[in-house]
């Protein structure tokens, strides 16, 4: 017992006195405090007194598509650290090759009487409806809902006309695709191709409709081809192939992983990157400094979204409205060395 109150109390910060009073019911002990100490029971695994066991703890549920794309992990990081701070217990929820579905996790999550779900990727009308009718706080984090393909019903509520949905904290995919288009067009490249995600992710969309803006506004003579691609290694691989057997000097891609597959195909195809063909990634994951050649990207401000999110979660969890708007953060152009002006046309590769 002794132990335990020792741990509980460093874990929060406070006394083994304090630690005591809560676990025995006592008053003398803020709320905020009171919290703390019950969501460090649960997160170093000590059992709650019988007579706290009613008192559920303050979960909050973290739902990332994969792990293998370093900046879910990064972002599930920081959000994670900033929900502990503030007294709540994040449970991660990952899609992995024969478990739960994100939909299973949202049931398993509501089960669970979760105070809120942030979502990292993207939200099926199907979980949509199920958050909404069960008016659990949410946040979308890089993630988007696709209105298009959902009823009126649940877009516009029937007595106010208002729009109804979640808050979301994004990077501008449209001002990213448009820092690099212009990086590499005023390094002389004019058949400059985009590779992204499936065509039907939501982010992979909007970087799509800006890119064929940036084309029709240039006069783009390559004509703005775009690949579409799973977010693997292998997919960025086989889309650029593609790309590059079309003419490509330029790929500016959705995601940093991607792009590795894209140096990965310019190199089967005995070119150099950057002298043939210059690659822009996206994410800033962990270790792009230190690629062969260090890899050009978008670095997407992490901290400041996922702080963002927490806080807009935080305030719908403490009775506030949500607010069905988008906070778009500024991606930075990081420039190293995958990208330089284009070299003339290796012989026996069309360009068009």
């Amino acid at each position: 017992m002794t132990r335990r109150l020792a741990e509980v109390a460093r874990k929060v910060g406070v006394s083994e006195a304090t630690v005591s009073r809560v676990l025995n019911g006592k008053p003398g002990v803020s709320d905020t405090t009171r919290r703390a100490v019950l969501t460090a029971l649960d997160v170093l695994g000590y059992e709650r007194p019988t007579q706290l066991r009613g008192v559920r703890a303050r979960l909050v549920g973290l739902v990332v598509p994969e792990l293998q794309n370093p900046i879910f992990p990064a972002l599930a990081e920081v959000v994670g650290g900033a929900l502990v701070q503030l007294g709540f217990t994040p449970v991660l929820c990952t899609r992995t090759a024969g478990g739960l579905t994100e939909a299973e996790y949202v049931t398993m999550l509501l089960d669970q009487q979760v105070s809120g779900v942030v979502f990292c990727g993207g939200l099926s009308a199907e979980e949509y409806q199920q958050l909404l009718g069960r008016g659990v706080p949410v946040v979308l984090l890089n993630a988007a809902v696709d209105y298009a393909a959902l009823p009126p019903a649940l877009i516009r509520d029937p007595v106010s006309g208002s729009r109804l949905g979640f808050p979301q904290v994004s990077t501008d995919d449209s001002a990213a695709v448009e820092q690099a288009f212009n990086h590499l067009w005023a390094l002389g490249h004019r058949q400059i191709s985009l590779l992204v995600g499936p065509a039907d992710h939501v982010p992979s969309r909007r970087k799509a409709e800006s890119f064929a803006r940036l084309c029709h506004r240039t006069g783009s003579d390559h004509g703005g081809r775009i690949g579409h691609a799973l977010f693997s290694f292998e997919g960025g691989q086989a889309a650029a192939a593609e790309l590059l057997a079309d003419g490509a000097t330029a790929v500016v891609c959705g995601s940093d992983i991607l792009a590795l597959g894209a140096v990965r195909a310019a190199r089967r195809r005995g070119l150099e990157v950057p002298r043939d063909v210059s690659v822009i990634g996206y994410d800033d994951s962990a270790f792009m400094n230190y690629t062969d050649p260090p890899l050009t990207t978008l670095r997407q401000p992490i901290d400041a979204m996922a702080r963002a999110a927490v806080t807009l979660l935080v305030n719908q969890i403490g009775g506030g409205a949500p607010t069905p708007k988008e906070l778009l953060h500024e991606p930075e152009l990081v420039v190293r060395g995958s990208t330089a002006p284009p070299a003339l046309a290796p012989a026996g590769l069309a360009r068009v």
